[in-house]
């Protein structure tokens, strides 16, 4: 398949992460970022479900090299994922990456819109599951926020069997962000029709080594 061009400008950039949850138990995959623009798609307007933005995905060292941020224009060529239960991104495998300008500052407090910082970052400051409607209508263009796609494992003991795919919204900012809203607690099916349900002790135990304002 022939790659298609893009260009436009970077509505946000957050952390490209999947998550694979089998009853209790969660891991995480870091597949680098997950770039929102605004622009075109191969010479046209690019259109989806969230005001004509559609994201992209880059690996860790083409964000190293760049520092993409908020409002900067970029461009390149990509394909369409083809899983997009595995993806939280609609193209990627770009190639001929370009920063076409620098844009203006985005915001320094909450939603942040600055360069994000190294995805091991991420992993070591942990994250709060955060409710969909805040990511959606608040978060969705801060360097904190993600949207993952999650499998899900249904039978633990047989994990070539039945799987699930939804996405989830993540916090990995501030404990004392005031946009913040932690939203239902999350419920994982399992074997022989159990439930888990992921309790806000975890959420607790995945950030209790940062300070309010980290």
């Amino acid at each position: 398949m022939d790659k298609l061009s893009f260009k436009g400008s970077i509505a946000s950039i957050q952390p490209r992460i999947r998550l694979t949850r089998s009853f209790d138990e969660a891991s995480h995959i870091y597949l680098g970022y997950a770039v929102k623009i605004a622009g075109t798609i191969d010479g046209e307007e690019t259109i989806s479900s969230n005001q004509n933005i559609v994201s992209i995905g880059i690996g860790k060292a083409a964000q190293a090299k760049f520092n993409f941020k908020v409002n900067d224009i970029i461009s390149g060529a990509c394909l369409p994922v083809p899983d997009p239960d595995m993806e939280p991104v609609d193209y990627y495998k770009v190639s001929k990456l370009a920063k076409v300008a620098e844009g203006e500052p985005g915001s320094t407090s909450a939603p942040w819109e600055l360069v994000p910082p190294e995805l091991e970052v991420y992993r070591e400051r942990g994250h709060r599951r955060l409710a969909a409607r805040t990511y959606d209508s608040k978060c969705s263009s801060c360097m904190w926020g993600a949207r993952m796609p999650v499998e899900i494992i249904v039978d633990n003991w047989n994990p070539r069997g039945k799987r699930k795919y939804r996405f989830e919204t993540f916090c990995y900012g501030p404990l004392s962000c005031k946009l913040y809203k932690a939203g239902p607690n999350r419920r994982v099916e399992g074997r022989n029709g159990m439930v888990y349900v992921e309790e806000d002790w975890v959420d607790e135990m995945m950030t209790e080594h940062r300070d309010p304002d980290e």
